[in-house]
Parts: C-alpha cells; structure tokens; sequence
C-alpha cells in the first residue's frame, strides 16, 4: 500500500510539473528566458555531445510561439528575435526549419519588425545559408521566409546586400532540376510556346489542341547543336529535321533521344527549353522570379555542354537572361550593344549584327563562370558561350504600360460622359484613340525608354512615396508621356494605317492583348465606345477619316493633348497589375496543365 501510494504521489508530482511547464509556456513573455537557456545550452552542447533535452525545450517554445504567431500575428515579443541568429544556424533540421517559419511571419507583422529582421546580419545570412539545406522542408521554409522578408523596400534592400537572389535561384536549380534531366525524355510531351501576350487559356488551347499531348519536337522543345570554329556557324546534329520548307514539326522519337549522347560526344550541346512546364521545382523558381520583378513570366531552359566545345552561336535575346552555371566552368563574351534599341519580343534578330567590326576583342568583356555563379545579360547584348577541359513580353515593357495607360483615360471618359462632362464622340474620335495607339508603338520603334522592362508589377501597395521603385518608375511614365505629347507623327500613322488597309492585314497583331482590354471593358447604352483595333472595324471607319483628313487630324492633336494632361500614373498600376495577373493566369494553367501531364501521364483508353 505504501509503495503504490508513493507512485500515485509521483505521478502527480510529474503531471504538476509538466502542467507548471505547459502553463509558463502558454504566456509568450516567459519564452525567452525559456528559449534563452535552452538554446544556449544546445549551442554549447554542439559542440561537445548532443544534448535530447534541450533540443526537446527549443521545439516546444517554437512550436508553442509558432502558434501563438498564427493565433495573433501582432502578438510576437520582439525581444527574442535576438535568439534567431543562432536558431536558424542550428545543425538540428527541426528547429532550423520551425525557426525560418516563425521569421517569416515576424517579417509580416508590421514595417518596423520587418526593418529588425532585415538589418540582422546573422538572420538574413542563416536564412540564405538554409536554401542549400539537403532536407527540402528545411529550403523551402527558408525560401518561404526570405519572400515574406522581401515584401517591403529595406526587406528587398537587405537581400540584394547578401546576394540572396542568386542563392536563392542556384539552390534550389541545383537542388532539384540536376536528377530531373534523366526523366525529361521519359514520357515527355511537346510544350507549345504560349504567347506572350495570351489572356485567354481556353482560346489558347482550342488553337493548339492538334498539337497538345505529342511527343517532343525538335526545334521547339529541344536542340542538339554546335558552333563550329573558326566559321562561327551553328551545325544541327539531327538536320534532317532542320527544314525550312517542312511545315509539320519534326517529332523526337526513342531513336534520335538514344543518338544524344552520341552527339554530346561529338562536341554537340543538347539544349532543353520550356522546362518551367515540366518540372515543379523549376516552375516555383520561375514564378518567384517573375513576381520579384514584377514580370508577366519567366521562362527556363537548361543547357548542357561537352568539354572544349561551343552550342548556341553569337546572338541576342529579346528578353533578360540570368545564367546559372550548376556544374564545371564556361567562358561567356558579352558585347556591346550594337544598336541603342532594345529588341521588342519577337523582333527578328540580324546575326551579321553581332559580328560586326563594333564587337571587337577590345570591346568584348569575358566572364570565366564556376559553379555556384551567375552571370546577368541584358537584353539586346551580343554574347556567346564555350566549355574548356573542365543555357517577356512588349506586355512588361513601358510600350504595353503606355497603352494601358490610354485605355484606363479613354474608360475614364466614358465615366464622365455620364456626369455631363465634354463627351469624346463620333468615328474621328474613336480613330484618333486607335491611332494613338499606333503612335506609341510607332515611338516604341525609336525610342529606347518605351523597349524597357517596366517594374510596375512589382510595386507593392498601397504605394509609399517615398519608395524609391515607385519615384523611378513614376519619373519613367511622366518622360515617355511627355515624349508621347511632343511627337508630331500623325501623317506617318495614317500611312501606315492606309498600307495596313490595302494589304489586308491586322494593325494590332502585335497587341492582340490591347483588343482583349477593350473587349473587358463595359459599353455605355446609346453610345458606340468601342475602339476599333480590327481589321474588319477599321476598314468600315477608316474612309469616312480619310474624306476628312484634315478633321481627323485636328481631331487626332486635340485627343493626344488631352491624354498627356490628364492621365496620372497612379490611375493606371491598379489596371496594369490586373492584366498581368490575366496572363499570369492563362500560363499558370497552362503550365499546371502540362506539369500534371509530365507527372501522371494521359490516362489510359
């Protein structure tokens, strides 16, 4: 009786002190001292032998503080974020990754905590040392907390200090895309190029269902080539399927797939494109980067390069290029850029350009990249790679922020119409907006500010003034809008509109995304508003304009001048950013559409 007395008294004993522990761990101020010693206690340990019971205490105050974050976010005591520095260091997985988690909502609680996470050395360094953690949970609440950090100015601020993009994009590649390159024939189907400017998923895919769901196609989802020395001319190792007069794309069967590895041997470079449509991994790194860029996409291909040999030759691309070199060494030549203009997507791309005599070895800066570098190449820059013994849209460019920026003033007319103000009426009217349309793409053509990548997208709002990204890219519009209203090329725009006319052709091929904002846009009842941006619709109103040129044209001037005067650049992000999301939706289901084809397969007839 007396022994099995003293058991029931030590039992309670025990259940007193683990309800004394849970209750002290219940009030968020008394974690501290808790977390305090324990983790000093481990820190100490790591070094000698482990210490279970320590490591046990730091858990329970994280998850218990992790909790009590995601139960009242504003309830964080900012006094033991001190500790972070050496918990997100910590050699156990389960505290490093519950230590990034809790960082990461403490970086979301309010400016001033995000401003101590982001100042703290060892924090941001421990967070960026995380992301080539072995244990994906580990990476992943690292990458998660270091976008929650990024989410204000001096966040991004102290990122781009510790060069944490270029971790951030290295790591997780490396981590995951490397043993991916094995499975990328197996059961691969062919990604068809979706446009730049594509807002509709469902009109996208009713155009290309031929084509959805085939094998790999050369050219389009895979090249196996070289350049050879000293022609500097690009070899295809499959060139039969190289054809110009072919106008079915050539499939890749098993056959030409077990020959790669005969050409890698021979000097060839097998360059895989669209991999952001087959591999997750590479589609959650293509979405971050776009997002941090405030871009409509981003796309990946993945290059890889025998020893003492060269793949793509010379030349440009229409879009910026981040290199990341994953395994051995490769020799980059950037040149100068030989025209001022930045090449709009699409633009055909003149080869003898890059090798002319303004690209000479004097002028030519060589980068020598290792693993774990990254090298940045703008758009437009001549450039090329090689191995020694030892791989967006006018949409992001100020020109499609520029033609937002008209539609939301011509919708804003259409608004003040109803409050009696001086109405925008009559088929001169609704042709001078289409021209001016026309016109901005006309200045788009010589002047370089409208090819440049617009940053809008990522503006953070609501808007700071005092944001630097904000002040720059508000001086950008107000310059490209006084640039719009000193143009005096109405003539040349009507020309163009009359050879656009008798060759049958669409004025707006280039922009069918502009259509798409008009076709959004409500119609007032009595009155026409549509802006003719058809060929069908110009070629009905276009004569009545030309019987009265001069009208138009005085029409034309009086629209433009009142554009430039009343449109604001801060009327025009909220419908900017809306129609990037638009298309960052069509390709995000286009892109989970062929994600989930590459991992499950078709099912079975």
């Amino acid at each position: 009786m007396e022994m099995e007395d003293q058991r029931d008294n030590s039992k309670k004993r025990t259940r007193k002190r683990k309800t004394s522990s849970l209750l002290s761990l219940n009030n968020t101020t008394t974690i501290f001292p808790l977390l305090l010693a324990a983790a000093t206690q481990l820190s100490n340990s790591h070094k000698n032998t482990p210490n279970n019971s320590s490591e046990i205490l730091v858990k329970k105050c994280l998850t218990k503080l992790h909790q009590s974050l995601l139960s009242n976010i504003q309830n964080f005591p900012t006094s033991v974020l001190s500790l972070f520095p050496i918990l997100v260091n910590s050699k156990c997985a389960g505290i490093a990754r519950r230590s990034a988690e809790i960082v990461g909502l403490a970086s979301l609680v309010s400016l001033d905590m995000n401003e101590l996470v982001a100042l703290d050395e060892g924090i941001v360094k421990g967070l960026i040392l995380m992301l080539g953690s072995e244990k994906r949970k580990v990476s992943v609440a690292a990458c998660n907390a270091l976008l929650d950090l990024s989410s204000t100015l001096i966040g991004r601020r102290s990122l781009l200090e510790f060069s944490a993009l270029e971790w951030f994009i290295l790591s997780t590649i490396k981590n995951h895309v490397l043993p991916l390159l094995h499975p990328f024939f197996k059961n691969s189907i062919s990604c068809v190029p979706i446009a730049s400017d594509e807002l509709n998923i469902i009109s996208f895919l009713e155009e290309v269902r031929s084509e959805l769901g085939c094998p790999i196609v050369y050219e389009q989802d895979i090249r196996v080539i070289r350049t050879e020395q000293p022609s500097k001319k690009e070899v295809h190792f499959f060139q039969k399927k190289v054809d110009p007069c072919c106008f079915k794309k050539p499939a890749f069967n098993n056959m030409d797939i077990m020959q790669c590895e005969e050409a890698f041997k021979e000097g060839y470079t097998i360059a895989l494109r669209g991999v952001e449509f087959r591999f997750a991994s590479i589609a959650t790194v293509a979405d971050a980067l776009a997002s941090l860029f405030g871009q409509p996409s981003v796309g990946a291909n993945i290059y890889l390069t025998p020893p003492n040999s060269q793949g793509l030759a010379c030349h440009c691309d229409d879009h910026c290029v981040f290199v990341c070199q994953l395994f051995g060494t490769k020799q980059w030549s950037v040149y100068p850029q030989p025209n001022l203009q930045l090449p709009r997507l699409y633009d055909r791309f003149d080869r003898e350009c890059c090798l002319g005599e303004q690209n000479s070895l004097a002028e030519c800066r060589k980068f020598l990249l290792r693993e774990g570098d990254i090298l940045y190449i703008p758009r437009g820059f001549p450039h090329e790679a090689c191995t020694h013994d030892d791989g967006s849209s006018d949409l992001a460019r100020w020109e499609g922020f520029a033609h937002v920026a008209l539609h939301c003033w011509y919708k804003t007319q259409k608004q003040l119409h109803g409050a009696s103000v001086e109405p925008l009426s009559g088929n001169l009217d609704l042709m001078s907006v289409t021209l001016l349309h026309l016109m901005i793409e006309f200045i788009g053509a010589s002047d370089s500010t409208l090819r440049k990548a617009s940053l809008v997208g990522a503006l953070i709002l609501p808007l700071e003034i005092d944001d630097w990204l904000y002040l720059n890219q508000k001086t950008t519009f107000n310059h490209i809008i006084d640039q719009i209203n000193k143009a005096s090329m109405f003539l040349d725009v009507f020309r163009s509109v009359e050879v656009v006319i008798e060759k049958n052709e669409d004025p707006f091929h280039r922009m069918r995304w502009l259509r798409f904002l008009y076709q959004e846009t409500e119609t007032i009842p009595e009155h026409d508003w549509n802006v003719p941006l058809a060929l069908g619709e110009f070629q009905n109103l276009f004569p009545s304009c030309a019987q009265h040129k001069d009208m138009t044209e005085a029409a034309f001037m009086q629209i433009k001048s009142k554009f430039c005067d009343e449109v604001l650049f801060e009327d025009v992000i909220d419908s900017y950013k809306l129609l990037l999301e638009k298309y960052k939706k069509a390709r995000k289901q286009y892109m989970n559409g062929m994600l989930s084809l590459h991992c499950n397969g078709f099912p079975s007839s």
